[in-house]
């Protein structure tokens, strides 16, 4: 086992399952923050179970439990936050840990998606990357060093379904698309992500930087996108564009959750927020740093569903 002792909390969630196999993978030495109740879900005591059995040592505690954050602090030198949405604000309470406790070498706070700080979005999400910059206004004020993972869509949530609410494979019939199709969004396997925020855990480059996991075969506009799929399907689909100003009455008239969905549809597919800006100088690009990942790309995704 080799490199920095990771925490991480949120394990058992959509994405922290992947950020713990990938630091099993990668050797670290992988703590996991899990609430006692979690082991009486089945499939999450199975998950836990994996992750044991390859190494993981479980911490039993919760980010809303303070002496418990301590305590598992004490015991890392790195934290990586998967929380859920609800769970966001109770980083606050984390951050205050790992000030205190004071020997943390890298926090990874909850992002994995659009960069906050340039956002474009309304509500409901609006809100809750709004809480995100306040997050890491509080993380850079406390002078904790950080890394902002920045990995655009999960394939399995945006290009399974091509963006299209209640469907979980791509359209063979008619395709709904956000404003005029020509904005390019980010795709990446879940798997990808964990891979490529490991590695980023003890690399001194990341240090403090925004870590975008813009891959460039998998930087595509959707209309390039539903190209290739007929191409592959050998079908043409009815294409149904939305215009900005459907696209935000959609937001309004779609019940929870799926408004959450569909003002994200917005940020991207309309406003451009995963790829209509450089990465800049507190900005690094993923495939730049570890050309020698092999990530899964968009076409390799498609070719599953044909």
């Amino acid at each position: 086992m080799g490199g920095s002792r990771i925490l991480i909390i949120g394990a058992t969630g959509y994405i922290g399952r992947h950020i713990a196999n990938a630091s099993l993978a990668q050797g670290h030495p992988t703590f996991l923050l899990v609430r006692e109740s979690t082991t009486s879900n089945p499939e999450k005591a199975q998950l836990l179970e994996s992750f044991t059995s390859k190494g993981a040592i479980i911490l039993h505690g919760s980010i809303d439990d303070y002496a418990s954050l301590v305590e598992a602090l004490k015991k890392v030198d790195v934290v990586i936050s998967a929380v859920g949405v609800p769970q966001v604000v109770d980083q606050f309470s984390l951050i205050k840990a790992i000030k205190e406790v004071g020997t943390i070498k890298r926090f990874f706070p909850s992002e994995f998606g659009n960069d906050v700080d340039r956002h474009h979005a309304v509500e409901p999400m609006k809100s809750v990357f709004d809480l995100k910059v306040k997050i890491r206004r509080t993380i850079e004020a406390e002078g904790i060093p950080h890394t902002y993972v920045v990995p655009g869509g999960f394939a399995n949530y945006f290009l399974a379904s091509f963006s299209q609410l209640g469907l979980t494979s791509p359209p063979r019939d008619k395709v709904v698309i956000y404003g005029d199709g020509n904005v390019k969004a980010v795709y990446i396997k879940e798997e990808d992500v964990g891979t490529f925020t490991i590695k980023a855990v003890d690399d001194p480059r990341t240090l403090n930087k925004v870590l975008y996991l813009r891959l460039p075969t998998n930087s595509i506009s959707t209309n390039d996108l539903v190209a290739l799929w007929e191409s592959k399907i050998g079908k043409t689909l009815e294409k149904v564009y939305l215009s900005e100003e459907q696209v935000l009455k959609l937001v309004e008239d779609t019940p929870l959750p799926g408004n959450y969905m569909v003002s994200i549809f917005h940020s991207i597919f309309v406003k451009g927020d995963q790829t209509s800006f450089e990465a800049g100088p507190d900005g690094v690009e993923a495939s730049e740093l570890y050309p020698d990942v092999k990530y899964t790309t968009v076409e390799e995704y498609l070719s599953a569903f044909v």
